[in-house]
Formats: C-alpha cells, structure tokens, sequence
C-alpha cells in the first residue's frame, strides 16, 4: 500500500446518497463500477397470497431511495453526484454530511451475506415470550423450538388453568425481559 492510498483511505468517510425512485441497485451498481465502497441494506418483506395462503417474500430497502457510500469527497464527490441512478448527496449547508462509521457498522453487523437486514428476535430455548396479537394476545410464555418452516415455532403456554403447546407465527411474538 502506498503512501497517497493510506491517506486516501483516512479521508474517505460514509456518506448518504439520495437515489431517484426505484434505482438504489442501479446506483450501487454503478458506484461499485467508480470502485466507490457502497453498502445498500435491503430487507425482505414476508407476504401471504390472500387466495391460496402461500407465503412469498419481496426484496425491498431498508432505506427506500438511499443507499451508503465511502469515499473521499475531492476526489469522488462530482463522480458521485453525477453516477446514474443518484439524485444528490445528503448534504447540510452545501457539504455533503458525513455519517458516522459506528452507525453504517452497527448496520453492517445486523446484515446478513445476502445484504439483508435481520430484524426479528432470535429466541433460545427457555426464553420468557408474549404474544403481541391475535386470539393470545397479552398470554405469556416460553419459547421451545422452531418448527420446520422457519417462520412458525413451538411456545409453551401457562394458563390458570391451562399449559399447552402452540404453533404460531414467529413475528406473533416478542420477548419479555427477565
């Protein structure tokens, strides 16, 4: 590594790139292509067929219009401005605003390899849950297992009266603190 590319390095920041509509991936395409480091966080969006139940997932930003690049900004800022796909550079009073590295890596742990963003809980076994809607709403529980579709899992319910097993969806529910 030379001299002029480590201190190129040390003035590249993150920065926030407005996109035109629809066009996140075209613009971090041909970010990539000015070998501008991007990151777009995308999130998938669990949808039911209303006829037939079946369950689909649609590809959608978790950040719709914007997208995360670093760069140094005398150098790559008018490349920037003018990719396609990109609308401006998030600026604030003529300067582009430079995000902080904590918040793009706190993104970037929270990414899985495919580029999405994990949002749901993660339960283990044991953990103390409540259902937050449906027939159950409020019931507290204990989480056991997840079931074959990942989307469903196994909570052990008590009751007054009552302690059984039930099926439900994972985003039905959220855990309680100890």
């Amino acid at each position: 590594m030379s001299i002029n590319t480590a201190i190129a390095e040390n003035n590249s920041h993150w920065y926030a790139i407005r996109t035109h509509f629809n066009q996140e991936t075209r613009a971090e395409t041909n970010l990539r292509a000015w070998n501008v480091e991007s990151f777009f966080p995308k999130i998938k969006e669990r949808r039911r067929n209303e006829f037939s139940g079946a369950i689909s997932f649609l590809t959608k930003p978790f950040f719709p219009r914007y997208l995360f690049a670093k760069f140094e900004v005398d150098r790559f800022l008018h490349k920037v401005w003018f990719t396609r796909g990109v609308q401006s550079v998030v600026n604030c009073g003529g300067s582009p605003s430079v995000v902080d590295e904590e918040i793009i890596a706190f993104l970037q742990t929270r990414t899985n390899s495919d580029g999405f963003v994990q949002l749901r809980e993660d339960f283990k076994p044991g953990d103390k849950v409540v259902m937050k809607n449906g027939v159950l709403e409020n019931l507290v529980g204990l989480f056991e297992r997840e079931t074959n579709d990942s989307e469903r899992v196994m909570v052990l319910l008590e009751t007054i009266n009552y302690q059984g097993h039930v099926i439900v969806e994972r985003d039905a529910l959220r855990k309680v603190a100890n």
